[in-house]
């Protein structure tokens, strides 16, 4: 039976909703709230609180089709893409998980229920293997499955000294939740060569890992002790690619329908018929990757998440230039993997423009970067000695300035030079190192913050509430008591205090214990728990009833400003673009700060229509209103979902007349007219593809007018002026400034020459060449260059040093004629002086300078210039 990619999904998420498993959507690939990926890499990221049991959902099974990329840091199949069968940069992958509900037995008879009669995959065609010690799961295979024994095979560890190192032993980390696991393989047949996984031909084309089931059995802790998790959970993933191929009856996954189409169209926008390039598969696969990572917000740059990206669309670009592509393509392409991609795509097609235009920027400017390299690789290879080019300037070329190493090994191969592939490959391998230890799990699952508690928050209808204390915790550790004067922290039944969360900052205020009192200085969450933190006056203990009481003008001050970042989320939208996504956000009680999306920064003009959008929205004093709906009627409702955020199935939806509906957890105002004004204060970038707003409201907003209204009115008398002429007198006196600085420039210009004139008084004569050294003590730096043109022209031959001492600072000039260069270099000179002076310099054979850190060293410096030239010379 042969099935479409989209037919295949379907049927998974389908196979498993008719089996109780709740039908989620994929997350973003930029994972939420988890610093130790760089990106989503596999189904169960978006579920990795729930199996560490620091979240509880409303339901115990799930399944997913969700979006991975796999090109950075710990998995980076980058440089294998398009050239092997199976490795992508981005894939779809199938899931179904049980939270503490089913274990082995049934995970393994769902998978092979649905393999066997949903896709109906002949049986004889599939093989098993298991952890080598797990029994259970042998057992299930064999007498619940009925699959032949000698199909079943046992992986072991992988040395004897590596206990729980195995292909078939998973781990979320060095610590925490881990498992056997038992994978499922299908054999393309005896035309394929390979052999069976544990084999010495396990890594032939026969036989194809399809399927993952994860077995999270264990608690590791960190002397190794392997504790019985107390809920056992399953994970499983499986690759649609792969599945695809085999239910379309080929051998790669580059010959499915999504990639076949894709490819088609790359050769036909390029103009080739050779359909089997290579080149092409790359292309095809990386503008998949690069469109959803856009998408999901990551932005083009030099470090993190947005290098990767950068890398991406760079090698997708070379490959294009290889198969002869004429000016910019790659963007093009977007349209046409929307339509193939399907429902997946869903969310891309909003972004579909801004994503098209980013790539269009990113290929034009790696034109440029290709220009800058070369002329970069020519320099290097001028100076070449001998007829190999380091692997250090190879990688150079291609890790700081994106210049791909198989353009500079040919260009070596033109000019008869070979390049050192060793020496490049060993640069690469210690990046690779370096990048697998940052991306490295550093946390010791079993040390989190742990409550088995369930706190109901009240305060969207109140800021004091009567609860008992359920759990005090005091040095990451729960304790029965707290006393007088300690700093620890409260969980309560029930609580008004706000815990941070999508950028808005936790409560503050009092707990009322009798005549003790807990000063609450913020407020988390851990789990499902609020968590209060702070110092305690008088003694408390578990299971006291207390008073909770939120700071009431500090809650509302915030309020303000978390409903203001909706209202600016919605002008930003609507002024700069649709590709504005919030990338982040700070509410404090004083001020707020969005972060988001865009290529370039907000115009002055862009920033005043932002402002006059919503205070325009603050003066039609719109009710607040919220109100609790499952997340696909928000979605359909137009609710806006934000950057770094988990929502349930059930979501709180905000909106504010016709103008912003988001999805948010936070406190706002009742109607934005209590918000009062609204303005900003800055516009900046924080990263590539990122920029920063900050700005004010209600009071602070006030203060900030009246402080500037004060400023103004202090420039004002200064230059004699008032409010209404100030511009125009700033103006004159800028202007008469730039007259009077160019009437100095020219007093230095004739002081300088006529003491240039005496310095040719001091010019020494070293070996026949004339030899200049002079300290201008009190000469002015901006004069260096033209002094030395002026005594350069002066001499006709000869080697000039000027050195002008400064309050902690030193300026050198140096200069050779080029009748001397060949004996001499300006910037070797230099070099030579400004070690001496706490500094460095270069510049050309002919003029060099430099700037140095210590002043009281010149002297010392110019008088070691003679015996210098006298070895040179």
């Amino acid at each position: 039976m042969t099935m479409s990619t989209a037919e295949i999904r379907n049927a998974f998420l389908d196979y498993f909703a008719s089996k109780g498993h709740n039908k989620g959507t994929s997350s973003s690939l930029v994972p939420a709230n988890d610093p130790t990926l760089l990106f989503t890499n596999a189904g169960m990221n978006q579920f990795k609180d729930v199996f560490l049991g620091a979240e509880q959902r409303s339901y115990t099974r799930a399944t997913t089709s969700q979006r991975c990329v796999r090109a950075g840091g710990k998995h980076n199949d980058l440089d294998n893409v398009g050239y092997t069968a199976r490795h992508h940069t981005f894939f779809e992958m199938l899931g179904n998980f049980s939270f503490g509900d089913y274990f082995k037995e049934d995970a393994i008879l769902f998978a092979w229920e649905f393999l066997t009669k949903e896709l109906k995959l002949p049986k004889e065609k599939l093989l098993v293997t298991v952890y080598e010690s797990d029994d259970e799961a042998f057992s299930f295979w064999a007498d619940k499955v009925g699959v032949p024994v000698d199909k079943i095979i046992r992986i072991g560890d992988k040395s004897p000294e590596k206990k729980f190192e195995s292909d078939n032993f998973w781990s979320m980390g060095d610590t925490g939740p881990c498992g056997p696991c038992s994978e499922i393989f299908y054999d393309h047949g005896e035309d394929i060569w390979g052999g069976v996984p544990g084999s010495p031909e396990e890594d032939g084309d026969r036989f194809i890992e399809i399927w993952n089931l994860v077995f999270m059995q264990f608690n590791r802790q960190a002397d190794g002790t392997m504790l019985e998790l107390p809920k056992p959970s399953v994970d499983t993933g499986m690759g649609l690619e792969r599945i695809s191929a085999i239910m379309q009856n080929v051998h790669s996954n580059y010959e499915i329908d999504i990639f076949q189409s894709l490819i088609k169209h790359v050769a036909e926008l390029i103009g080739t018929t050779d359909l089997e390039n290579k080149s092409l598969r790359v292309i095809a696969d990386h503008i998949r990757a690069c469109s959803f990572l856009i998408s999901d917000g990551v932005m083009p740059s030099n470090e993190g998440r947005g290098y990767v990206l950068r890398r991406i669309i760079r090698r997708a670009v070379r490959h294009g230039n290889k198969l002869g592509a004429k000016g910019p393509f790659f963007n093009k392409l977007v349209a046409k993997m929307v339509e193939l991609m399907g429902d997946i795509s869903e969310d891309l097609v909003k972004q579909q423009a801004i994503v098209e235009k980013i790539l269009l920027i990113e290929e034009e400017q790696f034109g440029k970067t290709l220009e800058r390299g070369l002329n970069i690789l020519d320099n290097e290879l001028s100076q070449l000695d001998g007829k190999v080019v380091p692997g250090d300037v190879v990688f150079k070329l291609y890790d700081t300035y994106g210049f791909p190493s198989d353009l500079t090994a040919d260009i070596a191969r033109e000019r008869e030079l070979t390049i050192d592939e060793d020496g490049f490959k060993a640069a690469m391998e210690e990046q690779r190192n370096r990048a697998r230890q940052g991306s490295n799990f550093g946390t010791d699952y079993n040390d989190m913050l742990k409550i088995d508690a369930d706190t109901e928050f009240l305060g969207y209808q109140t800021l004091t509430s009567d609860a008992q204390i359920v759990a005090l915790i005091r040095d990451n550790a729960e304790v029965e008591i707290l006393n007088d004067g300690q700093e620890g922290a409260i969980v309560l039944n029930k609580t008004p205090f706000y815990a941070e969360a999508g950028g808005q900052s936790g409560d503050q205020g009092v707990i009322k214990i009798g005549d003790a009192v807990f000063i609450v200085t913020d407020t988390k969450k851990a789990g499902n728990a609020v968590v209060h933190f702070g110092s305690v006056s008088g003694v408390i203990e578990v299971n006291n009833q207390v008073i909770a009481d939120v700071d009431v003008s500090r809650r509302k001050a915030i309020g303000l400003n978390h409903s203001v970042t909706h209202l600016a989320h919605a002008a930003l939208r609507k002024v700069v673009g649709e590709n504005v996504q919030q990338k982040g956000s700070l509410v404090l009680p004083e001020r707020l700060r969005f972060d988001f999306s865009h290529f370039e920064g907000v115009t002055a003009a862009q920033l005043l229509e932002v402002e006059r959008l919503v205070n325009a929205q603050i003066r039609a004093n719109h009710e607040v209103v919220t109100e609790v709906m499952d997340i696909d009627a928000a979605r359909e409702a137009g609710a806006m979902a934000l950057f770094g955020e988990k929502y349930d199935d059930e979501v709180r939806v905000v909106r504010m007349g016709d103008f912003s509906i988001e999805l948010c957890g936070g406190t706002h105002v009742k109607r934005t007219g209590d918000i009062g004004f609204f303005k900003i204060l800055s516009e900046s970038g924080i990263a590539a593809g990122v920029r920063r707003v900050e700005a004010v409201t209600g009071d602070s907003a006030l203060a900030y007018v009246h402080d500037l209204v004060a400023k103004m009115q202090e420039t004002a008398g200064l230059v004699k002026a008032d409010q209404n002429t100030l511009a125009a007198k700033v103006g004159q006196v800028l202007d008469r400034n730039r007259s009077l600085e160019k009437e100095v420039e020219k007093l230095n210009v004739q002081v300088a020459s006529a003491a240039n004139a005496n310095l040719i008084d001091q010019v020494q004569v070293i070996n026949g060449v004339k030899v200049l050294v002079a300290n201008l003590k009190g000469a002015d730096p901006k004069s260096l260059r033209s002094s030395m043109d002026e005594l350069k022209n002066k001499l006709q031959s000869g080697i000039i040093v000027l050195g002008i001492p400064g309050e902690g600072k030193v300026n050198l000039i140096t200069g050779v004629t080029k009748d001397l260069i060949g004996k001499v270099k300006a910037g070797e000179l230099v070099s030579f002086l400004a070690v001496q002076v706490g500094g460095k310099g270069g510049g050309r054979p002919d003029m060099a300078q430099a700037g140095g850190s210590n002043p009281e060293a010149l002297a010392g410096a110019l008088e070691s210039v003679t015996p210098w030239l006298t070895e040179k010379l």
